[in-house]
């Protein structure tokens, strides 16, 4: 059973999830993306459950900042508008053309349109991230298989929002294509990862141990991209 309630806190007014479950054993919280979630069993009165989360005030109220800072930019589709790439950014340039197109020159990424239609400039920007993630992630995965003594895998794209890659028992390499808006040393750890995961389909001291052959700067990288990730999640 769900329930949205408000709880009075120092802050101000905090709204959140009740949720209710036979069975269960004691009142927990977590604070994500979508605000605070109490989960508490079908017994504990409401009164005893807020009281819990109460005592929890300075926690809650942290944890409520971090998940604040971290939302995700809104992207802009104008003329102008800056576009993340490798750490840097492209200046977005429209033209009017009978066929959507995008490419890029120097520090800008040309699009053609056949109408200032906002969803319309996003396809044609999203088309062609894909086709250069594709290729930037592919050579990166070459590069690397070749320093581990590795056969290269299958590279193939991945739409993912909630995981950056995956790799199967099969060679292949799923990435996601909105990693190539974080900056190149971010990019190596993931292709990286997913490559040590050829050897070791685990997360054992052993993978970690071929993670770090293959990036040794891989554990200030992973906390980089973890306290980072919500800026390539824009579109």
């Amino acid at each position: 059973m769900r329930e949205s309630r408000t709880l009075l806190l120092r802050a101000g007014r905090v709204d959140y999830t009740l949720v209710r479950r036979r069975g269960r054993r004691g009142v927990g919280l977590k604070v994500d993306a979508t605000g605070l979630t109490v989960s508490a069993p079908l017994t504990v009165p409401v009164a005893r459950v807020e009281k819990m989360v109460l005592e929890s005030e300075s926690w809650v109220l942290g944890k409520l900042e971090v998940w604040r800072q971290r939302q995700v930019p809104v992207q802009r589709w104008e003329d102008g508008a800056a576009l993340p790439w490798l750490g840097g950014e492209l200046a977005l340039r429209l033209r009017a053309a009978r066929r959507a197109s995008a490419g890029i020159s120097g520090s800008e990424l040309l699009v053609a349109v056949p109408s200032p239609d906002e969803e319309a400039i996003r396809r044609a920007v999203v088309a062609w991230y894909r086709r250069a993630a594709l290729a930037h992630l592919a050579q990166r995965a070459f590069f690397f298989s070749r320093l581990a003594g590795l056969v290269p895998p299958r590279v193939m794209l991945s739409s993912a929002n909630s995981r950056w890659g995956s790799c199967n028992s099969r060679r292949e390499v799923r990435l996601a294509w909105r990693l190539v808006k974080a900056r190149p040393a971010l990019v190596d750890y993931v292709v990286c990862h997913e490559l040590a995961h050829l050897r070791h389909m685990n997360h054992s001291r052993e993978f970690w141990a071929e993670v770090a052959r293959l990036c040794p700067d891989y554990r200030a990288l992973r906390d980089e991209l973890e306290a980072t990730d919500h800026l390539y999640r824009s579109f």
